[in-house]
């Protein structure tokens, strides 16, 4: 019965690209047809209970199929498996893959809501479960020079991965107007690119915040390493208790942050970022968002890579931003940058492959390139892009037109 439905759910999804199914009683089934620029990918299921773990939830049960060796792919990789899944099902087309069943679907929904209100104490244990599982992964997923674990900028020209974060890096800081003497706060520093690129740039002192006790240990380091350290420190602090400290900022800028906030707690973040930001400050938030309308966070996301993650669709991120009184003065929406940079990422684990099955193991690794596969497909095919959304609390804080940020990016991009 599981075979004969998933063959029907994969036959009426893949038209383009082809798939071929090998199942464990050794019949094989081939859905789809050739076509350019569409994936061939031929994979084989070792047991008979993998297409029904698929049927209850094609993502997580196809995942975890795959990261126990219940899945193999005989041709193709798993970039290709997914981009073919997901591109015969595009979100502008009105496509999505089959959902998991109503039980399944409740009972994840269940767990969800209790992991992602993200008080105090779920905040940092859910960041130390991506973020402290050590700094060598990322060392070699990154690029080394700025470490940016979020969407990079590719405009024409730029080829590489450390160019297009450079230019994320320059982009940021024309829409956040700095002028010497300002202090500036970034929540969510990561390994601290962000806060050594705008004290290198700028006459400005800079606070960043970290929940994850390994990124904050890297980030004084590459400080001190920048020459940087006199202008700019780390903390290891909730963003809620820095505001209650009574601190405030003429700038603050979040990026990759903003997706771990969770849904429960959009209106304490934007509250919170009102109080800490100065009255003719400017704030810059850089996060995921989907297209379309909220949404919730799939299972396998929601257990293996960011438990407790929410992406916002923009109108409720707006939404709760304005109960606090700040105005939106900018949008942009970063369609397919995304896509670019996780490609990038899974082409340096792919490079790296027997160094990161070194530091873990072969299921880890298998786990990290679907998350990575995933991800990729969403970007590219699925409801996934990024805004920048720039925020201020006076309607007088900044020039009335936009022509500072393009000229304040083009002199940072010339300074190198």
């Amino acid at each position: 019965m599981s075979k004969r439905l998933l063959s029907r759910f994969l036959g009426s999804t893949i038209k383009l690209g082809t798939l071929t199914a090998r199942f464990a009683d050794g019949s094989s089934e081939t859905y789809g047809s050739p076509a350019e620029a569409y994936p061939d990918i031929r994979l084989a299921f070792t047991d008979g209970k993998v297409p029904r773990d698929i049927l209850l939830d094609p993502r997580i049960g196809a995942a975890e199929a795959f990261m126990d060796g219940r899945l193999v792919i005989e041709q193709g990789d798993v970039m290709g498996l997914v981009q073919l899944l997901r591109s015969n099902a595009a979100w502008e087309r009105g496509g999505a893959l089959k959902p998991p069943s109503l039980t399944r679907r409740l009972r994840n929904r269940a767990k969800f809501v209790v992991q992602a209100f993200n008080d105090r104490t779920g905040s940092r244990r859910n960041v130390a479960h991506h973020y402290d599982i050590g700094n060598e992964l990322y060392r070699l997923m990154l690029d080394p020079e700025h470490m940016q674990y979020s969407c990079a900028y590719w405009p024409e020209g730029v080829e590489t991965l450390a160019e297009a974060q450079h230019a994320k890096l320059a982009h940021i800081a024309a829409k956040l107007a700095l002028a010497d003497g300002q202090s500036v706060l970034d929540i969510g520093c990561g390994w601290g690119g962000m806060a050594i690129f705008l004290a290198r740039h700028f006459d400005v002192r800079v606070t960043g915040i970290t929940l994850s006790q390994e990124q904050l240990a890297l980030a004084r380091t590459r400080a001190e390493e920048a020459g940087v350290a006199d202008r700019v420190s780390f903390e290891l602090v909730d963003y809620r208790d820095l505001a209650a400290r009574g601190a405030r900022f003429d700038r603050i800028v979040s990026v990759g942050m903003f997706e771990h906030v969770g849904r429960p707690q959009f209106e304490t973040f934007f509250r919170a970022c009102a109080n800490l930001l100065a009255d003719d400050g400017v704030m810059l938030l850089h996060t995921i968002g989907r297209f379309g309308g909220p949404g919730v966070t799939d299972a396998f996301t929601n257990k293996y890579i960011f438990p407790g993650g929410y992406i916002p669709a923009l109108s409720e991120t707006l939404a709760a931003s304005e109960k606090v009184r700040l105005i939106h003065s900018d949008i942009e929406t970063l369609r397919l940058h995304y896509a670019e940079t996780l490609r990038e990422w899974y082409a340096r684990c792919e490079a790296n492959r027997e160094a990161i099955v070194a530091m873990y193991d072969e299921r880890f690794y298998r786990m990290w390139t679907f998350y990575l596969s995933g991800a990729t497909a969403a970007f590219e095919w699925g409801s996934m892009g990024n805004y920048q959304i720039q925020f201020v609390r006076h309607r007088r804080a900044l020039p009335i037109t936009r022509d500072y940020m393009a000229a304040a990016e083009r002199r940072l991009l010339d300074a190198g």
